[in-house]
């Protein structure tokens, strides 16, 4: 075989191994900041500490339309906000600066009226966008509605029983009513609240410190799957026992993932995305056969506590950010079209639909490379 040929053997060796297919939309050599109001508050909050750009990190994140909803880790005071967007194109060149959301009067620490410390965020079928909010000494934690379709139109829909720790939540839209099930940092049980009845429960989970919830597709009947806190444990639970007000659930062990996640999230397929702490990579797994640890998404090099942040549009395609300690450029935002993401995970899920295309479409290629090499 000639060197071109065999290159271009090579080139075509390495399409075929290539996973995921993702796009840079943008990437922030350094710091993010935001659109101020003025250059004279963003100086004033530089001066007197309520803003250390060197804090901004995402931790959850929700996409509709044109716009990523991300909430960020407030630090204490040192970021004067916590829920801000970013839109998913931009005329100009230049990356784009956070835009707090939906606006800076409603973002507030201290004021229980105002967003205080968003963390879990989700978008129902409706086009409204769901926030938890941790609170603050003073005010208990919260849940807060944000109407995308109408003009942001922001409702303050709960307050729950109790401060702090609020970490993620997913959302169970069925004919009888919406329910939220939410997981709180360090603490051995999950919340449900039910939109009509506008109340929240406690689930005790028998010793489980539920550290991500993802919620399987829509087809009945369907599981809430947990992570053990500090644990590489995944645990499910009948979806059907937190809809009837159960205060106990006895959630069962389905498979132990290779490190500790943080975040896993579920497309209408059934395939699980997971990330992990101080880990370059996401990994797959699909639900609806036993437990198996596939390789998604790596990143090389990369070197974070909290690397990515991603979610689901409502056309299948996957959103992430890449958050680097160490590296320039410090952020950068991806997206992979639903078509694109040929993992194992969602080629199973598909039937094999995939592979087989790939197997189609490599025979051609090899066919004519071997007619090419023929004298």
């Amino acid at each position: 075989m000639t060197p071109s040929l065999y290159a271009i053997f090579l080139f075509g060796l390495s399409t075929l191994t290539a996973a995921t297919n993702f796009t840079q939309v943008f990437e922030w050599q350094d710091e993010w900041d935001f659109n101020w109001p003025s250059e004279a508050k963003r100086t004033q909050a530089l001066e007197d500490g309520t803003f250390k750009p060197e804090k901004i990190e995402a931790r959850y994140m929700a996409v509709y339309g044109t716009r990523i909803f991300l909430s960020l880790n407030k630090y204490s005071n040192y970021l004067p906000v916590s829920l801000v967007s970013l839109p998913t194109i931009s005329a100009s060149s230049a990356s784009p600066k956070l835009t707090t959301f939906p606006s800076w009067d409603m973002n507030e620490y201290g004021n229980c009226n105002k967003i205080e410390e968003a963390s879990g965020l989700q978008v129902d079928s409706i086009g409204r966008l769901w926030v938890l909010d941790s609170g603050s000494d003073n005010c208990k934690a919260k849940l807060w509605t944000i109407d995308l379709i109408n003009n942001d139109h922001t409702e303050f829909i709960h307050r729950f029983s109790f401060h702090y720790y609020m970490h993620d939540l997913v959302l169970d839209e069925t004919p009888n009513g919406t329910f939220a099930y939410i997981a709180r940092w360090y603490r051995k049980h999950i919340v449900v609240f039910s939109l009509e009845r506008n109340q929240s429960w406690i689930v005790d989970t028998l010793g489980i410190r539920a550290n991500f919830v993802s919620l399987s597709p829509k087809e009945e009947p369907r599981q809430l799957y947990l992570g053990h806190y500090q644990s590489n444990e995944t645990y499910f639970i009948s979806v059907a026992t937190l809809r009837n007000e159960t205060r106990y659930a006895n959630p069962r062990l389905i498979g132990k993932w290779t490190a500790i996640p943080y975040r896993m999230l579920m497309d209408n397929h059934g395939t699980a995305y997971a990330a992990f702490l101080e880990k370059n990579y996401i990994h797959s797994w699909n639900t609806s056969q036993p437990f198996r640890e596939q390789s998604f998404h790596e990143v090389a090099g990369l070197n974070s506590y909290w690397p990515f942040t991603f979610a689901l549009d409502q056309n299948g395609t996957l959103w992430m950010t890449v958050f680097d300690e160490e590296r320039k450029p410090k952020y950068r935002l991806l997206k992979a079209a639903a078509a694109f993401m040929a993992s194992p995970e969602l080629d199973a899920a598909s039937g094999g639909e995939t592979q087989k295309r790939i197997l189609i479409d490599s025979s051609v290629f090899f066919a004519v490379l071997l007619a090419m090499a023929i004298p």
